[in-house]
């Protein structure tokens, strides 16, 4: 059982909270993964999501707060239903990411993390998604998609649209 009263997050999660922080020597180990969790039950980190987190391991909001700003897979704004990150490190430069990013960011009509009009897609530019033999590469939520033209680009953004994902087909 939760030892949180009004917890935010769902009575599933609220108890792997409570198992995640007794799995290591200190609570405080248990930062990332809770908020890496929260983050997919919630959309984002959000005050009220570094409140409780805090309150969780016993550690200050400032704290959970200076963790936050240091890793981009964290967000503090909601992202689309389908967020995709883009490899922009050196092996996919080098083999056109900055224009799949381009070709993203026109499609869509987004910018570096920005949120379609509908909600549907984010767009984020990031610095390496360790695809790097299979270069371009992208990510959208926890799929993986490598070897991309702007061609394979469409056709990846046509499926999500349409709402065909990795787990549908």
């Amino acid at each position: 059982m939760s030892q949180i009263a009004n917890s935010i997050f769902s009575p599933e999660l609220a108890a792997r909270f409570d198992k995640l922080v007794t799995l290591y020597p200190l609570r405080r180990s248990a930062l990332i993964p809770m908020l890496l969790y929260a983050q997919d039950e919630i959309g984002y980190i959000s005050d009220a999501v570094v409140a409780e987190v805090a309150e969780r391991i016993g550690i200050r909001e400032n704290d959970v707060r200076s963790v936050l700003s240091y890793y981009s897979m964290l967000r503090t704004k909601p992202a689309g239903k389908y967020n995709i990150q883009v490899c922009t490190n050196i092996s996919c430069m080098l083999r056109d990411g900055y224009g799949i990013l381009e070709h993203c960011k026109n499609r869509l009509g987004i910018g570096h993390r920005e949120v379609t009009p509908d909600g549907m897609f984010s767009l984020e530019e990031v610095e390496c998604i360790g695809a790097c033999c299979w270069a371009p590469a992208i990510q959208v939520n926890y799929d993986f998609y490598d070897e991309l033209t702007p061609e394979k680009m469409d056709q990846i953004l046509d499926d999500y649209k349409a709402g065909r994902t990795k787990e549908t087909v």
